[in-house]
C-alpha cells in the first residue's frame, strides 16, 4: 500500500483550525450534534469486545431502514464510518492485477485507496455541461476483462446530483454482464428532495452499498458506518477484513449510533425542511451573481458551483483572500481533481446567517481578484 495524504484532509478545517474560519462552507454534513440530544445512559454498559459484525440491534435497525424487504440483519456489517467500509471493500476486492472503473469527481477515499493498492483505474469524468449526468456508455467502454469493481456515489458527492433509478439498474446489469461488482456509496441517501431511493444493495447480490451516521445525522465523531451486501461469501470476506483491521467496532459508539437512528424519521423531517430552505438561499445567490453558475443538487447537503472567470484568474490569490479577508472557507476544486474554478459548498453545516455571509464573501473575493 502506497499511502498519500488526500488534499481534502491536508487542507481540512481540522488541520487549519476552526478558530481561523468564520464562515465554514467546506463541511459535507449537517451540523454536528451534541450528546444531550439523545438522552442515553450508558453507565451500565460493559466495555467488552462487541459483536464482530456489529451491535445486533443496530444492524437490525439499519436493515429495516433500507426500505428493502429483501435486506436482513445478516446482510449488514458495521464498520468504522463509511470510510472504513470503503477501505474494507477496496482492499478485499482490488489488487495490483485488477482494474477499477470509478466516477470522478468523487469523494477522495473512493480514488486514493485504490491508488494506494496499485490497481489499474479508469475514470469516468462527469461534465457540468451535461448536468453531471453519468454516461452509462462511457462506463461500459471503460470496463476490461480485469475489472473487479464499478464505483459510484448516489446521491453524488460533491455535486449533489441523483442519477435515475433506472441508471442504477442499468449499472447492475453491466456488473452482471462483465462479472464484476457495483459499489454504491449512498451516504446521502436519506437526504434527497424527492422520496429517497431504497438501499441499492437490494437490487442484487452484485451490489454493495455503503453509508454511515456522519453526513445525514450529524454524528461523524461516532465513527459508525456500514456496508450492505446480499452475497454471503462477500460478507464473510469483508468480515474477515474487519476482524484483522480492528476485531470489532466500539461498543460505546454503536450504542450511541443506535440512539441516533432511533430518532431517524423525526430527525429527517426537520433536516429535509432546513435543507430546502438553504437550497433556496444558494439559488438566490446564483441567480444574483452573473459570475457564478451551478447544477442544482437533488440530494445531499453539498453543491458544486463554478466561477465563470478568465484563464488568467489567480486562484491562489482568490482562495487566500476569501479566507483572510472574508473569513470564508470552501472546498476548492482540486480536492476532487477538478479545476479550481469549481468549489464544493456545504450548505447545512453553517447557520443560515453564516451561509449568507459566506456566499457574499465569495462574490466579493471573486470581484476583488478579477
Amino acid at each position: 500500500m502506497k499511502y498519500v495524504r488526500m488534499a481534502l484532509e491536508k487542507e481540512s478545517p481540522e488541520e487549519l483550525g476552526y478558530g481561523n474560519i468564520r464562515f465554514n462552507l467546506s463541511e459535507s454534513s449537517i451540523a454536528d450534534r451534541r450528546m444531550g440530544e439523545f438522552s442515553v445512559d450508558l453507565s451500565d454498559l460493559v466495555l467488552l469486545y462487541g459483536d464482530h459484525k456489529g451491535l445486533p440491534e443496530l444492524r437490525e435497525l439499519v436493515a429495516h431502514q433500507t426500505a428493502q424487504e429483501s435486506i436482513s440483519t445478516s446482510d449488514v456489517l458495521l464498520t468504522s464510518g463509511a470510510a472504513g467500509a470503503l477501505f474494507i471493500i477496496s482492499t478485499s476486492l482490488l489488487n495490483s492485477e485488477s482494474h477499477l472503473v470509478v466516477v470522478r469527481p468523487n469523494y477522495s477515499t473512493n480514488l486514493e485507496t485504490p491508488r494506494a493498492i496499485g490497481c489499474e483505474i479508469s475514470y469516468v469524468d462527469l461534465s457540468h455541461e451535461e448536468g453531471f449526468r453519468l454516461d452509462l456508455a462511457a462506463v461500459e467502454s471503460a470496463i476490461t476483462s480485469r475489472t473487479k469493481l464499478i464505483s459510484i456515489t448516489c446521491p453524488h458527492n460533491p455535486t449533489g446530483t441523483v442519477m435515475p433509478w433506472t441508471d442504477l439498474l442499468a449499472l447492475e446489469k453491466l456488473a452482471e454482464k462483465y462479472d464484476c461488482r457495483l459499489l454504491v456509496d449512498e451516504t446521502y441517501r436519506d437526504l434527497t428532495a424527492a422520496e429517497p431511493y431504497p438501499c441499492a444493495a437490494g437490487i442484487s447480490s452484485r451490489v454493495i452499498a455503503v453509508s454511515s451516521v456522519s453526513k445525514a445525522y450529524g454524528a461523524p465523531g461516532l465513527r459508525v458506518g456500514w456496508l450492505v451486501t446480499k452475497n454471503p461469501e462477500l460478507y464473510e470476506l469483508f468480515l474477515a477484513a474487519k476482524e484483522q483491521i480492528g476485531i470489532c467496532g466500539s461498543i460505546v459508539d454503536e450504542n450511541l449510533a443506535l440512539a441516533v437512528l432511533e430518532q431517524r424519521d423525526v430527525w429527517l423531517r426537520t433536516v429535509r425542511g432546513e435543507r430546502a430552505e438553504r437550497l433556496e438561499i444558494i439559488q438566490e445567490w446564483v441567480d444574483s451573481d452573473e459570475l457564478i453558475d451551478w447544477v442544482r443538487p437533488e440530494g445531499g447537503v453539498v453543491c458544486f458551483p463554478w466561477m465563470k472567470v478568465p484563464a488568467s484568474f489567480d486562484f491562489d490569490q482568490f482562495y487566500s483572500r476569501l479566507l483572510a479577508e472574508h473569513g470564508t472557507y470552501v472546498g476548492p476544486g482540486h480536492w476532487f481533481e477538478m479545476p479550481r474554478n469549481f468549489m464544493r459548498i456545504g450548505f447545512s453545516w453553517p447557520t443560515v446567517d453564516e451561509l449568507k455571509a459566506g456566499l457574499s464573501g465569495i462574490s466579493l473575493a471573486l470581484r476583488q481578484t478579477l
